[in-house]
């Protein structure tokens, strides 16, 4: 290492222009990078006599600070400059387009039911999602030992306790405090969210949506639950739709029934969508059971209603021809943007 290697440096820096920031970080890099002049005569400096370390020591520290010292000059200065020369950009032209999102596909089929069922006459109710076991079972005519409390079907937030809470299993629950709330006639359908402890697959999901629908005034009959389902089925999958329905049990009906719709895609004939048999399961209903009005407050001597319930989803991938009930949870932009030129409802 020389004196004159120092000095050569500093005259190089005094001498130092740089217009832009590109510039000004390749000069640092030049002389401050780890392959640096500056940085060199560091490495040098470790080699030297011990009676000239000092001398050369104060020698490089001085000129590293001038080194940065000039860096920072010429980066505030290039700074000034471009802020000088104004904009690059023409502010006065269109700006980047932002792309809009569209409804979720499970909530187009939401609204569809509801204005569907409003049209009949039906209001909304809603309840919550984290409910207490006699709403959600006790009041339903669900006995003791049925396998919805068990945990293994049932999502438990506490137990141990006379009335735990718990992640509902159905919108059920807002039927019963709609009835414990509201005297006779009730005509209501009650949308919304559940859970239930199970794998999830392309057929089945620990989260999704439900809405059901409940009825209850004097003389209400089976014949009055047959034709709503009719003329819902009808709005939603077509005026030739055609209904079927199978005796089935439910603890909070009775007679229960599935209900199932001649399939809108091969019109009865058989397709791999109804699997051949030309029909397809929408979902489940039933007469209101007297122990359930009882439970309620309800006068079932008085009384009788029927009551109904359905998968968002499970109507979803019927109408649109989903094969995977995970795509509606997993948000994967592809999908949901196959639903952005949906029409409004």
């Amino acid at each position: 290492m020389k004196r004159e290697d120092i000095d050569k440096i500093l005259a190089q820096i005094e001498e130092l222009k740089c217009k832009t920031q590109k510039e000004v970080e390749e000069a640092r890099v030049r002389f401050l990078g780890k392959k640096g002049e500056v940085t060199a005569l560091f490495d040098e400096f470790r080699g030297i006599d011990k009676a000239q370390k000092a001398e050369f020591g104060k020698a490089l520290n001085e000129l590293k600070q001038k080194v940065q010292a000039k860096i920072e000059d010429l980066k505030a200065g290039a700074a000034d400059e471009g802020a000088a020369g104004g904009p690059k950009l023409d502010l006065s032209m269109p700006g980047d387009p932002y792309e809009l999102g569209s409804r979720h596909p499970v909530s187009i089929v939401r609204q569809e039911i509801v204005d569907i069922f409003r049209k009949f006459g039906y209001d909304v109710a809603e309840g919550p999602e984290i409910e207490d076991d006699y709403h959600v079972f006790e009041a339903l005519n669900f006995p003791a030992n049925h396998p919805a409390r068990d945990m293994q079907d049932t999502f438990f937030v506490s137990a141990g306790h006379l009335n735990p809470l718990l992640l509902r299993t159905h919108t059920s629950s807002v039927q019963v405090r709609t009835m414990e709330r509201m005297a006779p006639p009730i005509r209501v359908i009650c949308p919304g969210r559940v859970f239930r402890n199970e794998a999830i697959s392309a057929r089945a999901h620990c989260i999704f949506h439900q809405v059901e629908g409940l009825y209850i005034d004097e003389g209400v009959t089976f014949a009055d639950l047959k034709q709503a389902i009719l003329l819902f089925a009808r709005e939603m999958f077509g005026p030739d739709t055609q209904i079927r329905m199978r005796p089935s049990y439910f603890p909070f009906t009775e007679p229960s029934a599935e209900v199932d719709v001649s399939c809108n895609i091969c019109h009865g004939k058989g397709c791999n969508i109804c699997k051949g048999t030309g029909w397809l399961e929408i979902l489940g209903c039933g007469m209101v059971d007297p122990n359930v009005l009882e439970a309620s407050g309800i006068d079932s001597t008085k009384y009788s209603g029927f009551a109904f319930g359905m998968g968002l989803e499970r109507i979803a991938m019927l109408k649109w021809r989903v094969n995977d009930l995970r795509h509606y949870f997993e948000n994967d932009m592809r999908f949901l943007q196959e639903f952005a030129s949906a029409p409004e409802i």
